[in-house]
């Protein structure tokens, strides 16, 4: 059966590619794939052990068995939006629209984050960020982070904004914004959703050193 591999950020510099197909036999799981792709790129080795692996634009597990035709992605440790409040853009990000997108006569507090391009990071100084995501995976995760929001802290709402491609020294990466009827919740909601971008969505940075380069997550 054939299957198609996804790679993004250093998986795929180190596979040389973004996709490639797979020939398995029928019933192959997700571990089978990996072992094929490890043999065919021997560079993707050493990095396997700390990536994850969607199937579906969902996590998987090594034992996750393999339909015909799958599209599977190698998903890095991540770094840490059309028409959506909570979505991807190549464009500059706009913090009043997140903040439109959440406030209402219901919400007596409105609190945003902005993440933005530092000049310096872990000693070293930054010359330009590169940001990379799995565009479909990383907004449904975002809007799933928002939903885990409004569960938790009733009369909620968040928007994310996030950035994606080469972004200079001073450029917001990030935009969020919390809604919520009082403060508390409000900031405590805007926490959450930053936290859960860190930790979870499919989005890679890539930052360019005056010397050298290197994928958060991936460092020493």
């Amino acid at each position: 059966m054939r299957i198609t591999l996804l790679y993004f950020a250093a998986a795929r510099e180190a596979a040389g590619t973004d996709r490639e197909p797979f020939e398995l036999p029928a019933g192959a799981d997700v571990a089978a794939l990996l072992a094929a792709a490890a043999a065919r790129h021997p560079a993707l080795a050493p990095l396997l052990p700390r990536c994850r692996v969607a199937v579906g634009h969902a996590f998987a597990a090594a034992t996750t068995p393999l339909a015909p035709e799958a599209e599977v992605a190698i998903i890095p440790p991540v770094a840490g939006g059309s028409g959506s409040p909570c979505r991807l853009s190549a464009a500059p990000l706009s913090l009043d629209e997140a903040v439109a997108a959440v406030r209402g006569d219901d919400a007596g507090a409105v609190v945003t984050f902005t993440g933005q391009v530092r000049a310096s990071s872990r000693g070293r100084e930054v010359v330009r960020l590169d940001y990379e995501a799995f565009g479909p995976m990383a907004e449904k995760q975002l809007r799933a982070i928002a939903a885990e929001c409004a569960a938790r802290w009733q009369g909620s709402r968040v928007a994310i904004l996030h950035r994606t491609g080469t972004l200079a020294v001073g450029e917001i990466a990030v935009v969020i914004a919390a809604a919520a009827p009082h403060r508390a919740e409000a900031f405590a909601a805007c926490r959450h959703a930053i936290e859960r971008l860190k930790e979870e969505v499919a989005i890679w940075k890539k930052e360019h050193f005056t010397d050298g380069t290197e994928w958060v997550g991936l460092g020493p």
